[in-house]
């Protein structure tokens, strides 16, 4: 398969505090990585390296073998191509779904409003919110705020798409229909980087796991690898302090 994104030993640093410490990843197009680890092991922080959310300290990120500089003063181009859906769902309170999904295809891309209308419906209606279309973010439950904040993000038609604990703010009954959405967009074939702590998920929809922590890849491998047999002790741990049954 073709690479669509390169890490070549990225180093982020807070301070004095090394949050990554020399990150080396090569992402293939059509790939689903999964990365799991605990907390404050900077799993989120490298999500956001990957389009110049954070800056960097050395290494580099690679798309399409252009190297990603936040100072570049291309960032919207790069976040067009490498999207992003975060926990806390980042709806704009004040305008309506069909609104959210709008806004950055007609202001960034100038996209052609009637086209735009319609592949926004399109999506809306593939995950069953197509009634909800014209209802505020406060109207909607935290499942369906996700739903919309996923498909928004493909409204742009990004090469990869980052998904950072994106079911971390919902209730349990609510994180199955998100989940479906993943799973759905995994098997078409859609390029994709998640952090997740639900590990039936992880297995369900990655081709490659990848343990992060304290800043370092500490073991990647296949899904079946990974969790029916852990080489590290550290992930073996990890893996137990789950309700996970491997």
């Amino acid at each position: 398969m073709e690479e669509i994104l390169s890490v070549q030993n990225l180093c982020k640093k807070y301070d004095e505090l090394v949050v990554l410490d020399g990150i080396d990843l090569s992402i293939k197009k059509g790939e689903v990585v999964v990365i799991v680890g605990p907390s404050g092991c900077g799993k989120s922080t490298f999500l956001r390296c990957l389009n110049g959310l954070e800056d960097i300290q050395d290494g580099k990120v690679i798309h399409d073998g252009e190297v990603i500089n936040p100072c570049s003063g291309k960032l919207n181009k790069v976040r067009e191509k490498i999207g992003m859906v975060f926990q806390s769902y980042e709806l704009f309170p004040h305008k309506t779904v069909l609104q959210n999904m709008l806004l950055a295809p007609l202001k960034v891309k100038k996209a052609d409003k009637k086209q735009a209308e319609k592949e926004a419906l399109g999506f809306l209606d593939r995950v069953g919110l197509l009634s909800k279309k014209d209802n505020y973010p406060r109207q909607l439950s935290g499942g369906q705020k996700q739903r919309v904040a996923i498909m928004r993000a493909l409204m742009m038609q990004p090469d990869i798409l980052l998904l950072d604990e994106i079911t971390a703010a919902l209730d349990p009954e609510m994180v199955r229909e998100v989940l479906d959405v993943v799973i759905s967009l995994a098997k078409e074939g859609r390029t994709m980087v998640i952090v997740t702590h639900e590990m039936s998920f992880a297995r369900a929809v990655a081709d490659r796991m990848l343990f992060f922590d304290e800043g370092r890849i500490v073991e990647e491998g296949s899904p079946e690898e990974f969790f029916e047999h852990p080489k590290t002790e550290r992930l073996q741990k990890f893996l137990q302090s789950f309700s996970y049954a491997r």
